[in-house]
């Protein structure tokens, strides 16, 4: 039996939006990687909840079963079966929880009086407030901790009136804003390989690196998703939250430990130093057949892809530029942050045209890192080329499995663990450093599916360009 086993007492778990999307995809598969890992605790019971009723717990048992066969490779029917059979569905609105907090309290009285209450928040914008004020007033929200998914609000107005309603239902110890890029571990690797290592750290700052980027492209269209994108826009989706909250492990300060307080005051420092974006350094763009997407209005100006950027004026950084970049159908599907060191004095070794030094560091499911280095090309004469030493974790240790994103932050919101997840003080900072571009969007520029982006986007970092794409 596990240490994380032992420690988690009998949990009821909450799953807002159960038939929807983020559920089959990410929740419940992430449950049945925790249960076959032994990491669940010995008691729980999960009920699903939303508006609309999939039929008897047997058809939505069958529903999920089928959903896992499809998103779970090498699916273990024997624990598919024990996560299942504690599986049952309870209709509820925003307005009316009550046999939901019917079904929450037996399950406690049947799980016995060290259950906890988990609510995971999977809904629309605009029920969030209502589902807050619902959970509290069936007394579902007593005690438990939520689960909330993004968006915080849509700028800064809307997030303010959207935490104080959640700060009337719920404190800031219960709640747990969810971003599932700090739950990839290559993200968590960024602060591994700055803080642990004499050779990285003492070279990450201004006096040594001329820019930082954020590269997160992506070769999907927006096929299937166009209404959400005629609300949201790529900024909302993707810059506000995702591509931010990385540039906070980046550019942050060394904690003093490794817990919640630390960390996150750390991270929230660096976003109280961000300029506020300049729109005229911001680059919106749409790829050419966006407005052909069902959902999508006639000459929509929504944005789907962004590049800007940003100035964090610590004295670790300032001068020292960020850039940002992340859109959709573009020429690959990647997510870097790559550090570029300033060049020595060239002339000793002739007129070879050689380029900076680079830290690359691929955000993928298992973390891998690059360095790309100035060494003697072999022959007569010193003459420079670029050799590049690769880390891969999953070849160094092959039998280390890492756990995806929501499987982490599940498990941590089981522990009472806040690290990786996003306090109020961060969201409030983070949109006053947004609300410019919001108030002053540039146009979106069109680029061609399976590009990298319009002229504008791919000449913002100057004469070094994007790292990306470095084949």
């Amino acid at each position: 039996m596990s240490l994380d086993h032992e420690q988690i007492p009998p949990q009821v778990f909450v799953l807002f939006g159960a038939t929807g999307d983020l559920a089959k995809r990410k929740l419940f598969p992430g449950l049945y990687h925790l249960a076959a890992a032994g990491r669940l605790p010995d008691d729980y019971a999960i009920i699903g909840s939303g508006r609309h009723s999939p039929g008897t717990d047997a058809e939505f048992r069958d529903r999920i079963r089928s959903d896992l066969g499809r998103f779970v490779k090498d699916l273990d029917e024997t624990v598919a079966d024990q996560l299942l059979n504690r599986l049952t569905f309870q209709t509820s609105t925003d307005d009316d929880g009550a046999e939901l907090a019917a079904a929450v309290r037996a399950a406690h009285d049947r799980l016995g009086p060290d259950a906890r209450t988990l609510v995971y928040l999977s809904v629309p914008p605009a029920a969030t407030k209502a589902m807050f004020a619902m959970l509290g007033k069936e007394g579902i929200a007593d005690g438990a901790r939520i689960v909330h998914e993004k968006p915080f609000g849509t700028d800064l107005e809307s997030s303010r009136e959207l935490d104080a309603a959640i700060k009337a239902v719920v404190s800031e110890d219960q709640l747990y804003r969810i971003d599932h890029f700090l739950g990839k571990e290559a993200v968590q690797n960024i602060l591994a390989l700055r803080f642990a290592n004499g050779l990285i750290e003492p070279a990450w700052n201004r006096t040594n690196v001329v820019s930082v980027q954020i590269d997160v492209p992506e070769d999907l269209t927006v096929e299937g998703r166009g209404a959400f994108y005629e609300e949201t826009g790529c900024f909302r989706d993707m810059v506000s939250t995702h591509l931010v909250q990385v540039l906070g492990f980046a550019a942050m300060e060394p904690p003093v430990h490794f817990d919640a307080l630390a960390l996150r005051n750390e991270k929230s420092k660096v976003f109280a130093a961000m300029r506020p974006l300049d729109p005229s350094r911001v680059v919106f763009g749409q790829y050419d057949g966006y407005l052909n997407v069902d959902g999508v209005a006639p000459g929509s100006q929504v944005e789907t892809l962004v590049a800007l950027e940003a100035w964090v004026d610590t004295d670790r950084w300032q001068g020292v530029p960020f850039y940002l970049r992340t859109g959709k159908a573009m020429g690959d599907n990647r997510k870097t942050v790559t550090l570029t060191f300033r060049t020595p004095p060239t002339g000793r070794f002739g007129d070879n045209a050689y380029g900076p030094d680079e830290l690359i560091l691929e955000l993928n499911d298992s973390p891998s890192a690059a360095i790309h280095l100035n060494v003697k090309r072999p022959g007569p004469d010193m003459a420079l080329t670029c050799a590049t030493f690769a880390l891969d974790l999953a070849e160094e240790d092959p039998d280390d499995i890492p756990l995806e994103a929501y499987e982490r932050l599940l498990l941590d919101v089981m522990r009472g663990d806040q690290t990786l997840f996003i306090r109020s003080d961060e969201v409030d900072r983070v949109w006053q450093v947004c609300q410019p571009v919001l108030d002053n969007p540039p146009v979106a520029q069109p680029y061609e599916p399976g590009s990298w982006g319009p002229e504008a986007a791919l000449t913002l970092p100057g004469a070094g360009g994007w790292h990306l794409p470095d084949a």
